[in-house]
């Protein structure tokens, strides 16, 4: 097992308004494109399970297999354990982790899953081998990133523009890189990888109380989460910048014809033997 290395500051830290939109995660949403190659027998891994809604749907889905949530923050394990608890789950556990060094043996899992882990981790190549490492022979690699640059909305919004800008500084400034949506093929070959499968898919918010919920948690994520703390103590912007970011995030949010795409790649990779 290779030495842990250092993983980049996770940008959003875990504020209200973050945890928000993580517990809205469920495998539908988040995962849909890994459920076809699920059976009820298999033992998964969620790395970077967070409040444990995606790890607590998987385990539903094989009810004679096992999933284990890690997460490198061990505060935020006691939600997810309380949310699968509250479903009933039996066949659920969760410890921390670091996903560049897994405490796992080789081989040991049907899947290894992450959910908006890559773009934040320090070495997304190593991070990959280690998934590699800790799943079966024919077993499954997925991954879904986001991919800010490529995020788009109606009507125009000059603070929005800030935002977006200011969001991919402070990220790189923190180890990550915002735009991994696009990159995970790239890095799933690097780590070795051959049988491949790049897909990609949307979250979109445009309905009244979708455009509500979005812009609300983003407007306070700008000015009272972990982000916005690195913002303002890495000199990437002053606390009045982020006022009126969290300002236009409010005025979009009000916009009868406001519309906002996000885009995610997905990786699905098989492993040799």
């Amino acid at each position: 097992m290779q030495k842990a290395q250092e993983t980049a500051v996770y940008t959003h830290g875990h504020h209200e308004s973050v945890l928000r939109s993580h517990t809205w995660r469920t495998a539908a949403n988040s995962a849909a494109y890994v459920l076809g190659v699920l059976k009820p027998h298999m033992r998964i891994l969620d790395v970077g399970c967070g409040p444990g809604t995606i790890t607590a749907d998987l385990a539903a889905l094989v009810p004679d297999g096992r999933v284990t949530g890690v997460d490198r923050a061990p505060e935020i394990l006691a939600q997810a354990r309380d949310t699968a608890a509250g479903r009933g789950l039996a066949n659920v556990g969760f410890a921390v982790a670091d996903v560049h060094a897994l405490d796992f043996p080789d081989d040991t899992f049907c899947v290894v899953h992450a959910h908006q882990v890559l773009q934040h981790v320090g070495d997304p190549v190593q991070a990959l081998r280690e998934m590699v490492r800790v799943t079966r022979p024919g077993g499954f690699v997925a991954a879904r990133d986001g991919d800010y640059a490529a995020m788009t909305w109606y009507p125009v919004s000059p603070g929005l523009e800030d935002w977006l800008d200011l969001y991919r500084r402070v990220s790189r400034a923190n180890g990550g890189e915002p735009d991994a949506g696009r990159r995970l093929k790239a890095w799933a070959l690097r780590a070795g990888l051959t049988d491949v499968t790049a897909t990609s898919s949307t979250w979109t918010f445009s309905a009244p109380d979708e455009r509500e919920w979005w812009s609300g948690l983003w407007a306070e994520r700008t000015v009272a989460s972990g982000y916005a703390r690195r913002a303002v103590e890495g000199g990437h912007a002053t606390g009045e910048e982020l006022r009126a970011m969290a300002e236009a995030w409010r005025e979009w949010g009000r916009a009868a014809d406001g519309w906002f795409g996000v885009l995610h790649g997905e990786i699905l990779c098989r492993k040799p033997g």
